[in-house]
């Protein structure tokens, strides 16, 4: 796995003293869970600033949908080892194109980069999810878009210490539950923002889900999507719902950058229509 130098993004490195950070420092204080809104929380947001990456099968180029794209890399596997290099814009199979396009109608002026790892039939290698999340990471993506999972055990540990580096940088991990009751990962970890689908026709509509591992539910069947030669289509699964939560996500960190993960969660799960409604 390749390990470039860290971006400019908002993941910094480890602190481990907490008098480091004072308490009025600190973005949700104590007794605040009543103040915090959606209007708190994104209200007149639209992305600038944050920086959102996706993990997946690269983007189309010029797509109407989408716009410009800040960034593509591709992992490239020689053998055993794994690269990571710069690659022009292209989709080889249209799911990168479908979850960018979703990220951009919710949060229009985040910066969109885009990591393919996924081949022209939608299939991929757990070498290179590694590959792709350890570079995505070692960039310090505020938002990191995975609308894919692997089911195969090998790759748990690897997976595993990813999220946790991530999480312990500031870059949120976005990831979509599997289609099928089955277990696969990284969206089984805690360290990251795990997303279902909800049948609703709202794209505005974040469910929180008390009964894990899946967090959060939004929306994923029949969602209008961006389809490669810059047409529209419309798709189904967990992979769709996933970017809802991702440009909500980099809507929050345009309000307020210093969120740790765990504070954007809670501002997730506070904001959430279910909770809010309670």
């Amino acid at each position: 796995m390749t390990s470039p130098p860290a971006g400019a993004g908002r993941a910094t490195a480890l602190t481990w003293n907490l008098l480091d950070r004072r308490p009025a420092d600190i973005p949700i204080a104590a007794g605040a869970a009543d103040r915090i809104t959606p209007a708190w929380a994104y209200g007149g947001a639209d992305g600038a600033g944050v920086r959102v990456c996706l993990v997946d099968s690269g983007v189309e180029p010029g797509h109407p949908m989408i716009g410009e794209l800040a960034s593509n890399h591709a992992v490239v596997l020689r053998g055993e080892q794994a690269a990571v290099v710069p690659v022009a814009a292209e989709d080889v199979c249209g799911h990168g194109t479908a979850c960018a396009g979703i990220v951009r109608r919710l949060a229009p002026r985040c910066e969109l980069h885009s990591v393919r790892i996924l081949g022209e039939h939608g299939s991929g290698s757990g070498q290179a999810l590694l590959a792709g999340l350890g570079w995505a990471i070692d960039q310090g993506f505020d938002v990191i878009n995975l609308s894919l999972s692997t089911s195969r055990p090998q790759f748990n540990q690897g997976l595993r210490e990813l999220a946790d580096l991530a999480y312990f940088r500031r870059s949120v991990i976005v990831a979509s539950a599997h289609n099928a009751r089955i277990e696969s990962f990284p969206w089984r970890f805690s360290s990251v923002v795990s997303v279902g689908s909800h049948a609703e026709d709202d794209s505005g509509l974040v469910l929180y889900n008390p009964v894990p591992p899946v967090e959060f539910f939004a929306r994923g069947q029949a969602v209008p999507v961006a389809g490669l030669n810059g047409t529209t289509t419309r798709n189904t699964g967990n992979s769709f719902a996933a970017p809802h939560v991702t440009g909500l996500s980099a809507l929050i960190l345009a309000k307020h950058p210093d969120l740790t993960t765990f504070e954007l969660k809670t501002v997730l799960y506070l904001t959430a229509a279910n909770v809010r409604g309670a």
